[in-house]
């Protein structure tokens, strides 16, 4: 089979083409799309049920192709059918010559004949990711693939997949039955599978024992990351594993790249899990969860698109003592900082009330939403639920990242403050998504505030594994210096007073936005 390619990049957002219709051509939106080819789950707390449940949730279209009926609740399965390998085939090749199929993902293959036949129908229509959950074992532990499909699964879908998911009994079944009992031994187990050609590999390890976290292992080939969350203790976990890997299928056919979608899908389980630990549906030991927790909180809280590590480009902070010596409205701030470039807005405000800061918030999230920018708020997570923000910055001595992730859910966007290589390291374990790094230079916006020099922020860029904003001092005269550090995760620069402390916000903002710009292409 030809390679599958990979993960290409395309917008996260919806996608414009141009559509050739009977009489007219005429410009259509086409949602981003998932194909699961996977058994039935007939209580649809797994399964394809659970697939089209994690895209919906996620905003993606989801097509299905059953490879089996199972007849199963919250007590276990209790029989499973195979469908004709024929009809799968046929299921595929209807799905894949009509639909524009951005992820293909796949959970219960039950026979090395299906497996053959998706690879065959991959080979004629090939998609941009293929992500393998090997599924083996039902969460109640009933067997649905037999010892037939591992030499299959090793030998020709795993080279052609661009992540596999297993679990911890997963991996070891596919190594031969090896022992995975701590996680030094997942991330053997990670190198081992992705020896046999995976691109990515995520070992999970919610069923490791004597293990207070949720830890799972990710290796890209070159690098380990591991995953915590906390164990969250309820029966509610049937599923948790298609979830996982349905919501990685979406994220990548958004546009995501994959240790973003990973990040975003273990977010997403925690947080359906926490959710949903206390309801109760079926009275077995394992019951499911619910996927549509956002719809209920509120419909409105979620983003539409994944976080872009290219918006910290030029960083507006926002100061309202600098917008009262200039005698301009916060709005007004916001609005010329927009239209003079920048790419994410940071609402910082320590007199006003919080009332007065609520309803400022919202007028400034209510621009930029409408110019495409994301808002986030600094410390005040109150106000940033309140007003529906994209996501909040904290510092070291705010609340934790990982309960400001537990009140915010799994989309916002949180950044942390950042002057250590172990801040930085600790950033990334808690789950957030950049880091703020500076004072780079001396600055007169923040009292008290160490600073750490270029060669200060090379080394917290070179620790971290998060996109890094610099920040403290930068304006039009040293912002080219900042750059030119030559670190790839160095995405941005945040400026206070080179904006705020000016006459006109928006020349202040072109002008600082084209010196980015060319030191960029310059370098």
């Amino acid at each position: 089979m030809q390679s599958l390619g990979g993960i290409r990049s395309w917008p996260a957002t919806w996608r414009t083409t141009t559509a050739s219709m009977t009489t007219t051509t005429e410009s259509v939106r086409k949602v981003a799309q998932v194909l699961t080819v996977a058994g039935s789950d007939s209580g649809a707390g797994a399964g394809i049920q659970a697939d089209i449940k994690v895209c919906a949730a996620r905003g993606v279209y989801c097509a299905s192709v059953i490879t089996a009926v199972t007849a199963q609740n919250t007590r276990g399965v209790q029989s499973v059918h195979l469908l004709p390998p024929e009809f799968v085939s046929e299921q595929l090749k209807s799905v894949l010559s009509d639909f524009e199929i951005d992820v293909v993902k796949t959970g219960m293959l039950p026979s090395p004949e299906i497996v053959e036949i998706l690879l065959q129908s991959l080979s004629d229509y090939p998609v941009r990711a293929l992500v393998v959950d090997p599924v083996m074992v039902s969460t109640s532990g009933h067997v649905l693939a037999g010892s037939s499909i591992l030499s299959i699964f090793r030998e020709r879908l795993l080279p052609v997949a661009d992540i596999i998911t297993p679990n911890v009994k997963e991996a070891s079944a596919l190594l031969g039955g090896v022992s995975i009992q701590t996680v030094a031994e997942m991330r053997s187990a990670a190198k081992s599978l992705h020896q046999m050609g995976p691109r990515f590999v995520l070992v999970k390890g919610g069923d490791l024992p004597d293990s207070s976290d949720s830890v799972d292992v990710y290796f890209d080939g070159n690098e380990f990351h591991e995953l915590h969350s906390p164990r969250i203790a309820t029966r509610n976990t049937h599923g948790t594993g298609c979830t996982l890997a349905s919501c990685i299928a979406a994220e990548l056919a958004k546009g995501s790249n994959m240790l973003s979608a990973v990040k975003v899908a273990k977010r997403f389980v925690d947080t359906a899990l926490n959710y949903s630990k206390d309801i109760v549906i079926g009275s077995g030991m394992q019951g499911p969860f619910d996927h549509f927790l956002s719809l209920k909180n509120d419909p409105q809280s979620y983003r539409q698109s994944t976080f872009n590590p290219d918006d910290l480009f030029l960083y507006a902070v926002t100061d309202s003592r600098m917008n009262k010596k200039w005698n301009r409205s916060i709005v007004d701030a916001v609005k010329g900082a927009i239209e003079g470039g920048a790419t994410i807005i940071q609402i910082r405000e320590k007199e006003a009330e919080t009332r007065e800061f609520l309803e400022e918030a919202k007028s400034c999230v209510d621009i930029c939403r409408s110019n495409g920018v994301c808002l986030l708020i600094n410390d005040r997570i109150d106000i940033a639920l309140a007003c529906n923000a994209d996501g909040v910055h904290v510092g070291q001595s705010d609340m934790p990242v990982d309960q400001v992730r537990s009140l915010l859910g799994p989309d916002k966007i949180i950044g942390v403050s950042c002057k250590t290589q172990e801040q930085a390291h600790q950033a990334w374990k808690d789950g957030a998504d950049y880091i703020g790094s500076g004072g780079v230079f001396p600055t007169n916006t923040k009292a008290n505030n160490r600073t750490i020099g270029l060669d200060g922020l090379k080394e917290v860029c070179k620790a971290s594994k998060l996109p890094v904003v610099a920040i403290g001092g930068i304006g039009i005269s040293n912002a080219e210096s900042v750059m030119r550090i030559d670190e790839p995760n160095l995405k941005g620069v945040a400026v206070v007073s080179a904006l705020f402390d000016q006459e006109c916000v928006m020349s202040q903002a072109k002008k600082l936005h084209k010196t980015l710009k060319e030191s960029r292409r310059d370098h």
